[in-house]
């Protein structure tokens, strides 16, 4: 049973160890095994874990796990009710797996815990095959507050969603569906509420001696170590459509950048943590920004976020073998990270009005022009405001590159936000936060201004300048420039 697949596919200079990570196709392949013949032997449970423990699943992507074990799950139903009775057996082995590898109970002991109370609600819940916005905060709240299991209780709160399921199981298809949408989410508000991810510790294969690695391998290994990641035309799609040059005054497209984006990943922590600060600043430049004592945690949830994830934790471990005075400690380099990306500082006008986490992820306004904003996410999100307009895509450097198409992960573009002119802007699309935060860092405190790169992204291949600039000794401005682009 396989969970991890070889992640290299272009063919490319060989300068790198050959790294495995889970795919999302191969875990999928895994769980149709697991379901083929609807059972798990006890000798299988114990494959499920040591391969949970070989691939080293970060917090973000353990959400995905198992609500993965429900959809593909859900292909194997039928209309025999004994067969379908095995499946929900099945399903609760790995999430069974996947909770005690990778989680750990956040709870205190309950002595007043009532388990017929957890099977009156299961059995409510399943009644009407559909668990609305108000079920579902009452769910939370049940296992928060009204009757919140103590750790030893656990176990019988998760697999008392499937053994009650099953009395609700039928011969329709799209009822026992429902049924496991409903199970999922037990599950879910369950693990939300008492339970919490066991400390991510980077365990991937890495060069023994970070001083012989090149920035540019360096970039490939946060690429290749970013499960975080979303995979276009699956995740997301998005309609390139005309390009043009810089200086082309006509609109080449008529449509929205983004046709649709699946949200879902937007809960993943580091996602909801970046999210968070999007509200935080004012876009003119000239404007004192005022961090309040609500903005300052938030800053904080996002960097331990993201210090949960492979792609900064190698960042970490590569500034340390390159970089100047980098602290070991990772709270020391948590309050490098604040101090480079959050403090304020003065970009125009006489207080301090901008940061380098607002101009590189938000974008500033600054003598009625658009500067920084190279972040997907917001762009997304302000384009479905209607705040962005998108104009089309900057052509190629050059004739011989590969045409610009809907599984690019680095777009060349121009649009109008507010109003106000972005005339050329690069971005990387579908990557997580942490992956760009630990790019740019690594530049910044390893690199010079500009940092050749080459990226293979899996389906093309990047020729990158990354280009970093330094204000006060922050993070001034960071991006990537577009230079070669193959197929």
């Amino acid at each position: 049973l396989l969970l991890c697949a070889p992640i290299h596919n272009l063919p490319t200079k060989s300068i790198r160890t050959e790294e495995i990570i889970m795919s999302d196709q191969a875990l999928a392949s895994f769980y149709r095994e697991i379901f083929s013949d609807l059972a798990v032997s006890s000798e299988e449970s114990d494959a499920i874990k040591e391969k949970l423990i070989e691939v080293n699943p970060p917090p973000d992507k353990l959400v995905w796990l198992r609500s993965s074990a429900f959809r593909i799950g859900s292909e194997f139903l039928t209309d025999d009710n004994d067969g379908n009775t095995n499946l929900l057996r099945c399903i609760n082995r790995i999430v069974h797996a996947v909770e005690t590898t990778c989680m750990e109970p956040v709870v205190n002991e309950n002595e007043d815990f009532s388990e017929e109370s957890v099977e009156e609600l299961y059995r409510t819940v399943f009644t009407d095959l559909s668990i609305d916005g108000e079920e579902n905060k009452e769910l939370f709240q049940f296992f928060k507050q009204t009757n919140r299991p103590p750790a030893s209780k656990l176990i019988f709160s998760r697999a008392a969603a499937f053994r009650i399921g099953v009395e609700f199981l039928s011969e329709d298809r799209e009822s026992n569906v429902s049924l496991l949408r409903c199970i999922n989410a037990i599950v879910h508000a369950l693990e939300m509420t008492c339970m919490t991810p066991k400390p991510f510790e980077l365990k991937a294969d890495l060069p023994s001696n970070m001083n012989n690695l090149s920035l540019s391998d360096a970039a490939q290994y946060l690429w290749d170590l970013d499960v975080n990641r979303l995979t276009p035309n699956q995740d997301y799609k998005i309609n390139v459509q005309s390009g043009k040059k810089p200086y082309w005054k006509e609109d080449n497209a008529d449509d929205p950048l983004f046709t649709s984006v699946d949200t879902q990943a937007f809960r993943r922590p580091t996602y909801k943590a970046f999210i968070a600060l999007l509200d935080n600043y004012t876009a003119q430049t000239g404007q004192r920004e005022t961090v309040t004592y609500t903005e300052r945690k938030e800053n904080g949830t996002f960097l331990r976020a993201i210090m949960q994830s492979g792609p900064m934790q190698f960042c970490h471990k590569y500034c340390v073998a390159n970089g100047d005075n980098v602290p070991e400690d990772p709270d020391e380099f948590m309050k490098l990270l604040n101090r480079i990306w959050f403090d304020l500082y003065r970009r125009a006008g006489s207080g301090q009005d901008s940061s380098g986490f607002e101009h590189v992820f938000l974008g500033e306004l600054k003598n009625g022009k658009v500067s920084g904003f190279h972040n997907w996410v917001y762009y997304f999100m302000e384009e479905k405001r209607g705040n962005v307009d998108y104009k089309g895509y900057i052509y190629p450097k050059s004739y011989s590159d590969a045409e610009t198409n809907s599984n690019d992960h680095v777009l060349t573009l121009q649009f109008e936000w507010n109003g106000v002119l972005k005339n050329v802007g690069t971005s990387f699309i579908g990557v997580s936060p942490e992956f760009e935060i630990a790019l740019y860092t690594m530049c910044f405190l390893t690199g010079d201004e500009e940092n050749a790169i080459e990226l293979n992204t899996g389906s093309d291949l990047f020729k990158l300048n990354c280009k970093v600039y330094s204000m006060s000794g922050k993070i001034g401005t960071s991006f990537v420039e577009a230079l070669e682009h193959e197929d």
